[in-house]
């Protein structure tokens, strides 16, 4: 009988607004640069991520680590893409992630967990620090194009 993999969701938000520059108009992404978590250190992320909880939808996962990350509440979420993702075919590795933006919200974001996150900082969409995690880097991406597809795939073979 073969094993049933397990699949791990998460929930990301990335917080976006608009800005006047030199000639030109833009918008800008609030980056967290990750440190010590074991995964991705020193790659630039979303401000607010992780593991949607037991009982929990990928919303009000959203919503938590918004909260727990960067203290920021009341979002107004935008839901963009769902991206299936896998690595070599590893159980662990098999995830559904749920990116949302939100261009409007209550509080100033700051660095909650700093034992987690070296810095946060505003990046223009069409001038992204290097690196970016490589999956959110592909919606960040996206978004810069215009509009992600509802459903993405991430380190897939073709068929």
């Amino acid at each position: 009988m073969r094993e049933r993999f397990v699949v791990v969701p998460a929930s990301y938000v990335f917080l976006l607004r608009d800005v006047a520059g030199e000639g030109a108009a833009g918008t800008e992404v609030l980056l967290q640069l990750r440190k010590d978590t074991g995964y991705m250190d020193d790659h630039w992320a979303a401000a607010a991520a992780g593991h949607v909880e037991r009982g929990e939808t990928a919303y009000d996962a959203a919503h938590r680590e918004a909260l727990e990350e960067i203290d920021v509440s009341d979002l107004d979420l935008e839901f963009v893409t769902s991206m299936q993702r896998t690595r070599g075919g590893e159980p662990i590795d098999e995830r559904i992630d749920f990116f949302f933006t939100a261009r409007a919200w209550s509080g100033e974001p700051r660095i909650v967990e700093p034992e987690k996150c070296a810095d946060l900082r505003w990046c223009r969409l069409d001038d992204l620090p290097d690196p970016v995690v490589p999956h959110e880097l592909s919606v960040l991406e996206a978004l810069r194009g215009g509009a992600p597809a509802p459903y993405t795939t991430f380190g897939f073979t073709p068929a």
